[in-house]
């Protein structure tokens, strides 16, 4: 969960990923991807993995009910219905199940606006461990990028 200022910098590499409704699920799979050994995903790859992490999230949403329902929006049946579509976009509650689904940390920094660092927003799926989290960078907008190689732990 979030954590306090915690400045990383500035020098962190970022991949720009396409903003397509997709890019929370897209920035997730390209570090799951690098975390694994895996070669950078092209981008036909990282729509088919995008799509299928979207469709495995919903699902855990699902066997979680119980415990997620009470912090998505509106109702849940609209809301996962609505998630399955590729044009929506994810945010926290898709963050937290996709560290589920993968059974890996992620960790989403942010840049500051005073001084141009990156700094550490939130923090998911801590049961997985710390080290060498799947780094996605959030523009404050509704976007998000991944980050080359993690330099969070």
């Amino acid at each position: 969960m979030p954590q306090p200022e915690k400045s990383l910098g500035n020098n962190l590499p970022i991949i720009r990923i396409p903003g397509d409704g997709r890019c929370l699920f897209r920035a997730v799979v390209y570090g799951a991807c690098l975390r694994s050994g895996e070669p950078s995903p092209s981008l036909s790859r990282q729509r088919e993995l995008a799509d299928e992490l979207r469709a495995k999230v919903v699902d855990e949403f699902i066997k979680r009910r119980a415990d997620t329902e009470w912090f998505l929006e509106g109702d849940f049946e609209t809301y996962t219905i609505q998630m399955r579509k590729p044009h929506i976009w994810g945010g926290e509650p898709e963050l937290l199940m996709s560290s589920h689904v993968l059974q890996m940390p992620i960790t989403v920094v942010m840049q500051d606006k005073n001084s141009s660092n990156l700094k550490v927003i939130a923090e998911y799926g801590e049961e997985y461990g710390k080290d060498n989290p799947i780094g996605v960078i959030y523009d404050g907008y509704g976007h998000y990028d991944a980050l080359l190689k993690s330099s969070l732990s």
